[in-house]
């Protein structure tokens, strides 16, 4: 059983290699074919570029890692839904309580500056 689950694996991971291959040709033709196209008109080779870079996210989240990415997008989606976001009234109350206390931090360092830069002048001369 555990023979049968290693051939597997490794067949898995030859046809990964594959695929991430086929999906790194596509990304160098996109490359390639944006250049040689330069005379065309730029939306024509940016709608070319999108095209194939589709295909080459297709067929990159075809592999192990590819799969293991969307599940984590997927994950990662579901936790966005799950945070509680402030009201409107609570961001603008902790944004003026931010500006207020760099205000107030600028000031006091505005001083310290002051005061150590006139005993310095005092000590130099």
């Amino acid at each position: 059983m555990n023979a049968k689950a290693g051939t597997e694996a490794e067949q898995s991971s030859s046809i990964d290699w594959l695929k991430w291959a086929v999906s790194l040709i596509l990304v160098a033709a996109a490359v390639v074919g944006n250049s040689f196209f330069s005379e065309q008109p730029f939306l024509y080779r940016l709608i070319g570029v999108l095209v194939v870079a589709v295909l080459a996210a297709l067929v990159a989240a075809q592999t192990n890692k590819g799969k293991a990415f969307l599940a984590l997008l997927k994950d990662a989606r579901a936790e966005v839904r799950r945070v509680v976001w402030p009201t409107q009234q609570e961001t603008i109350q902790t944004t003026g309580i931010v500006v207020l206390f760099v205000a107030f931090m600028a000031l006091v360092l505005w001083l310290l500056d002051m005061m150590l830069g006139a005993g310095i002048s005092e000590l130099v001369g």
